[in-house]
C-alpha cells in the first residue's frame, strides 16, 4: 500500500512528478489560464505538500495552501499516468481533505480546467463532495476554469 507523507517539493526525486504535472497543465490550456505553482512556490509557509510513494518511489503529489483563516485551496494534485487506475487520486484527495480538516480548515476550494484533460479530475472532485462555486481569492471568471469548494464539517 503506497504511503503519503509531508515532504519538501524541492526533494530531488520529485522531478518527474513536476515535469508530468507541468506538461499536463500546458497540454490544452491557454497559458493565461494556468494557475499552477512551481516547486519553489510550493515550499512557502502556509502550504502543506504531500507525496505518495510506492516502495519508495514517488508516484503522486498533492498540496493545499491557506488562502485565509479557515479556508485552503487544493494545489498541484497529480498522479503519474502509469500509476493511474488504482484509486490513488481519490486516496490523495481524501488525505488532503483529512489533513486540511486536522489543521483546522473548514472550507477547501480548488480551481481546475474545463478541457478534456480535466474530465476525470472534475468527476473525482464532484464525487468527493466538491460543488461548483464562484471564483475565490484572486481568481476571476475564466471560460477555461471551473471553481469548486467543499465545507469540511
Amino acid at each position: 500500500m503506497p504511503s503519503i507523507a509531508l515532504e519538501s517539493p524541492l526533494t530531488p526525486d520529485l522531478a518527474l512528478l513536476f515535469e508530468r504535472h507541468t506538461a499536463d497543465m500546458h497540454a490544452d490550456t491557454p497559458p493565461e489560464s494556468i494557475h499552477m505553482l512551481d516547486r519553489s512556490a510550493l515550499e512557502a509557509p502556509g502550504i502543506w505538500f504531500f507525496v505518495m510513494r510506492d516502495e519508495g518511489e514517488p508516484i503522486a503529489m498533492g498540496a493545499f495552501k491557506q488562502i485565509e483563516p479557515g479556508h485552503a485551496e487544493v494545489k498541484s494534485m497529480h498522479v503519474l499516468a502509469e500509476a493511474r487506475g488504482r484509486g490513488l487520486s481519490r486516496r490523495m484527495l481524501e488525505h488532503l481533505v483529512d489533513a486540511a480538516r486536522a489543521e483546522g480548515f473548514t472550507r477547501l476550494s480548488l480551481e481546475t480546467g474545463v478541457q478534456p484533460t480535466f474530465v476525470a479530475a472534475r468527476a473525482l472532485y464532484s464525487n468527493a463532495g466538491f460543488e461548483e462555486c464562484p471564483p475565490f481569492e484572486g481568481y476571476v471568471e475564466d471560460p477555461n476554469s471551473v471553481f469548486m469548494t467543499k465545507l469540511l464539517a
